[in-house]
C-alpha cells in the first residue's frame, strides 16, 4: 500500500508541476490577468474538471505560482548570503543584490507576478507572507551579523521621526531582535530601493540609458548600504 500511495504521490507531483509550468508559461504570454484554468487544462489535454482537483480556482493557482516565484527568488538569495558567509558585511549585501538581480532578469515574468502590477481581482492571502519576506529579511540577516562582529556603523542622516519609529518598533522583536527601529527603518528603505532598481531593469525602464546593469546595481547598492551603515570597504 505504500508502494502505490507513493506511486500516486508522485503522479500528482508531477501533474501538478505540468499545470504550473504550463501557467507560468501562459503568465508570459498572455500576462497574469488573462490566466485562465481551462486555458491551462486545454493545452495539456486535460477536462476541466480534473484539473480543478490540483487548483479548485484560478486564485489558488496564481497563489501557488507567487509562493513559487518568492522562494525562488529567496533561495537565490540565501544561497549567495550563505557562499560569502565569511566575507565581509559589503560583500555580503552586495552578493545578495545581485542574486536578487540575476534572478529577476532570468525570470522577468515570474518577477513580475510578485513586484509587478497587481492582478485585478485577486487579493494574496496569507500563504504568501513568509516566502513574500524572505529577500528583506536576507538583508536584515546580513546586518545582524554586521552588528554581532562590530561593524555595522553608525549611519548618515540621524534617525527617522518618532512616528516612523513608532510604527517600525511593533516589527523589531518577531524581525530583527538584535537590531534597533532606526536600523530596521533603513533596511526597509533599501530594501525598497533594491526592488525600484530591480524593476526599473526588468520592466525596461533603463533601456538606452544604463548598457552594464551589473555595474550600476553595485554601484548603486553599495550607496544603499552605506546609508544602512555597512560599508568602508569597496570589493
Amino acid at each position: 500500500m505504500a508502494a502505490i500511495r507513493t506511486a500516486r504521490e508522485r503522479a500528482r507531483q508531477e501533474v501538478t508541476r505540468a499545470i504550473k509550468d504550463e501557467a507560468r508559461r501562459q503568465l508570459a504570454a498572455e500576462g497574469a490577468a488573462k490566466l485562465s484554468l481551462r486555458a491551462v487544462a486545454r493545452e495539456l489535454g486535460m477536462v476541466s474538471s480534473a484539473l480543478y482537483r490540483y487548483f479548485p480556482s484560478r486564485d489558488e493557482l496564481l497563489t501557488a505560482l507567487i509562493v513559487d516565484a518568492y522562494n525562488a527568488l529567496g533561495d537565490a538569495v540565501d544561497a549567495a548570503v550563505h557562499r560569502t558567509r565569511d566575507e565581509s558585511p559589503l560583500v555580503r549585501w552586495l552578493a545578495a543584490c545581485h542574486a536578487a538581480r540575476d534572478w529577476a532578469v532570468a525570470h522577468p515574468h515570474e518577477y513580475g507576478l510578485i513586484h509587478g502590477t497587481p492582478v485585478p481581482g485577486y487579493a494574496a492571502p496569507d500563504d504568501t507572507s513568509g516566502p513574500g519576506v524572505r529577500l528583506p529579511l536576507a538583508l536584515v540577516a546580513i546586518a545582524t551579523d554586521a552588528r554581532r562582529a562590530g561593524r555595522l556603523h553608525q549611519p548618515p542622516g540621524g534617525p527617522p521621526p518618532p512616528e516612523v519609529l513608532a510604527d517600525i518598533a511593533h516589527h523589531v522583536p518577531e524581525h530583527a531582535p538584535e537590531l534597533d527601529p532606526t536600523t530596521l527603518a533603513l533596511l526597509l528603505a533599501a530594501w525598497g530601493q533594491l526592488l525600484g532598481l530591480l524593476s526599473a531593469e526588468v520592466f525596461g525602464q533603463f533601456n538606452g540609458v544604463i548598457t552594464d546593469g551589473g555595474a550600476f546595481l553595485t554601484d548603486a547598492t553599495t550607496r544603499i548600504a552605506a546609508g544602512v551603515g555597512i560599508g568602508d570597504e569597496i570589493p
